[in-house]
């Protein structure tokens, strides 16, 4: 029976750990985010994740695809639930607002995550030889100018913002207030800090949607 047993141990230790893709990813997403994807090295990856680089390269192809993918998750874990703060019909105007930087806000001053907006702060120092990246990072952070334009049209639609108001200008402005909050938290801007920026940003709300 002892020798049954000890073979059994000895079997369980010998198995191959299976790896873990969401573990992997997000210790690859706090690499990423903290120093850029210029200064992430395939080595850093390999000891930060735990996995051997024959296994990322199965799963990711590159440092590239494992960037994508990294940056797809950071997509659904939060800019998603940024917008959910924003798309609620049952809020008005402002309320969404402040609920939606404030969710910013409180992402961008995280003890659980680097400082900042992901996107932002991977795209800060990226060589010319990495222009496909660039050129994804510059598409995904449209994206947010975006869905700010969609919450504008919609509000404008239900009769909550002046037909005339320059939607445009208003999303592009609030876009760039994120950033500038995003580049603030990076340089040590406190969680009250940036939601004084957004109490800001608000108090200007009714001239920003006049003609």
């Amino acid at each position: 029976m002892t020798t049954d047993v000890s073979s059994c141990t000895k079997k369980s230790r010998g198995r191959p750990k299976v790896f873990d893709r969401e573990a992997a990813l997000d210790k690859a997403m706090t690499l990423f985010w903290q120093h850029g994807y210029e200064a992430t090295s395939l080595s850093h990856l390999v000891e930060a994740t735990g996995a051997k680089a024959p296994t990322l390269y199965a799963e990711f192809t590159n440092k590239e695809g494992l960037f994508r993918a990294v940056l797809d998750r950071y997509i659904s874990q939060f800019a998603t639930k940024y917008q959910a703060e924003l798309f609620c019909d049952e809020k008005r105007v402002e309320q969404a607002l402040l609920d939606y930087f404030t969710a910013v806000a409180t992402c961008f001053t995280s003890k659980e995550t680097p400082s900042g907006c992901f996107l932002i702060s991977t795209s800060a120092a990226l060589a010319a030889s990495s222009n496909e990246i660039a050129q994804t990072l510059k598409s995904r952070h449209a994206m947010q100018e975006a869905a700010l334009l969609r919450f504008l049209e919609h509000r404008q639609q239900r009769g909550d913002i002046p037909a005339n108001t320059s939607l445009h200008s208003v999303a592009q402005f609030l876009n760039c207030v994120i950033q500038g909050m995003s580049v603030s938290a990076r340089e040590g801007a406190s969680q009250e800090k940036l939601l004084q920026v957004t109490r800001t940003t608000l108090a200007l709300w009714p001239e920003l949607i006049k003609s």
